[in-house]
């Protein structure tokens, strides 16, 4: 349990359960952790609206910080994937608050992905996305409320299941469900709207 991991060491070998256990044993092992969950971490506090790569740099820092902090706190029967995006997303929305500002909308690319993620049915996809341009989705996905863009960024960028999403966000899965398909129902009606 005391042993280093060293930058040679194959990560996507080892657990997260694992890491976890190798970083309270050893504080250097804590690395482990940072290499395995920078990157997609800060792939989610951009695409939750953080867009100053600073602020971004500066917040994935402070997340780092919360979770190895709570690490001892961390359940082993938990997934520890929702357990650092839980930590994650209330620090983000601890931000926004803090700088009373809005996030940021989705890049084009964003938008196109997501469009193509929600859309289920490929003919409804290819009539869907030649009736409405990227601005038209953009807006659509301007006027939801914060819970709604939360979940699809979640589903649909992270790729998370609605279990994880449940951990994450600390609702039950049948509120996940709901909280999606509401989503994918207003995005449909303010695409409408502005068609």
């Amino acid at each position: 349990m005391g042993e280093t991991f060293t930058k040679r060491e194959p990560y996507s070998v080892t657990t997260d359960q694992e890491l976890v256990a190798g970083a309270i044993a050893n504080k250097q092992a804590f690395a482990a952790i940072v290499l395995r969950y920078e990157a997609p971490l800060l792939r989610y506090i951009i695409r939750l609206g953080c867009r100053d790569s600073f602020a971004a740099e500066d917040l994935l820092q402070e997340i780092f910080i919360k979770i190895y902090i709570h690490l001892n706190e961390y359940d082993p029967f938990l997934q520890f994937s929702s357990w650092i995006y839980r930590i994650a997303h209330n620090e983000i929305v601890s931000y926004f608050r803090k700088e009373k500002r809005r996030p940021s909308v989705l890049s084009k690319d964003e938008l196109l992905t997501l469009f193509e993620n929600i859309s289920v049915d490929a003919d409804q996809l290819t009539r869907e996305s030649q009736e409405h341009s990227p601005i038209e989705i953009q807006g659509a996905l301007d006027r939801l409320e914060p819970k709604y863009r939360d979940v699809i960024v979640l589903k649909f960028f992270e790729e998370k299941s609605y279990e994880e999403i449940s951990d994450i966000l600390l609702i039950p899965q049948g509120t996940v469900a709901t909280l999606i398909n509401r989503a994918k129902k207003k995005i449909k009606i303010h695409l409408e709207k502005s068609h």
